[in-house]
């Protein structure tokens, strides 16, 4: 295979695996407990047959749900950060904001894991998850920093809309002001309460 095609197809499986991440953190975000795992799970093997199908591998489902379970665990350790969406108010924030940086960062180790085993020639057939459990802690632990940081650009970008919002709606009443349609007073309220939000 040639440099180009080498690199391109890098590139593609880059863009499989954080495309998964990010689906696997919005599936991070659902409140009810199990279903976000299954989600994750979902996706997660969705992930894995977009990988085979890029490195021509043979996609066999039953081992794919087998590989997954072996590298990540039956989800026990995960059911921690999940017990915390029970608690009233709070625990679904934080749990779902726990919840979707470690799916995503499941999501993130499981890809490299999967991308490394091919690249080097590997298949279903000779896929050993005990020999790349070590590789998978360590990119999960990468993973979690990359899905805090999309998830704080996500974040930034969202109050960014909020802000322009706030000075449409401003920009708004000043043009109702000034046509006459409001006090000083409505505008003075009103202003108040959007700059509050």
């Amino acid at each position: 295979m040639s440099e180009y095609n080498k690199t391109n197809r890098e590139e593609s499986a880059n863009s499989i695996i954080k495309n998964h991440m990010i689906w696997s953190m919005g599936a991070g975000f659902i409140p009810v407990p199990i279903a976000d795992f299954f989600a994750v799970g979902a996706i997660q093997l969705d992930m894995i047959r977009q990988l085979c199908k890029l490195y021509d591998i043979d996609f066999k489902q039953t081992e794919g749900k087998a590989v997954i379970t072996a590298l990540t665990g039956s989800g026990l350790a995960r059911l921690g950060a999940r017990a915390v969406k029970f608690i009233p108010g709070v625990g679904s924030v934080l749990g779902g904001i726990t919840m979707a940086v470690l799916s995503g960062a499941s999501t993130f180790a499981l890809g490299e894991v999967f991308k490394k085993h091919f690249e080097t020639g590997g298949t279903f057939l000779d896929f050993d998850p005990e020999r790349l459990k070590k590789y998978y802690n360590e990119k999960f632990e990468k993973g979690k920093e990359v899905a805090e940081e999309l998830r704080k650009k996500q974040e930034t970008v969202s109050k960014a809309a909020d802000a322009g919002d706030a000075v449409d709606k401003l920009r708004e009443l000043a043009a109702m002001k000034a046509s006459g349609l409001l006090s000083d007073e409505e505008f003075e309220a009103m202003k108040k309460k959007i700059i509050g939000q």
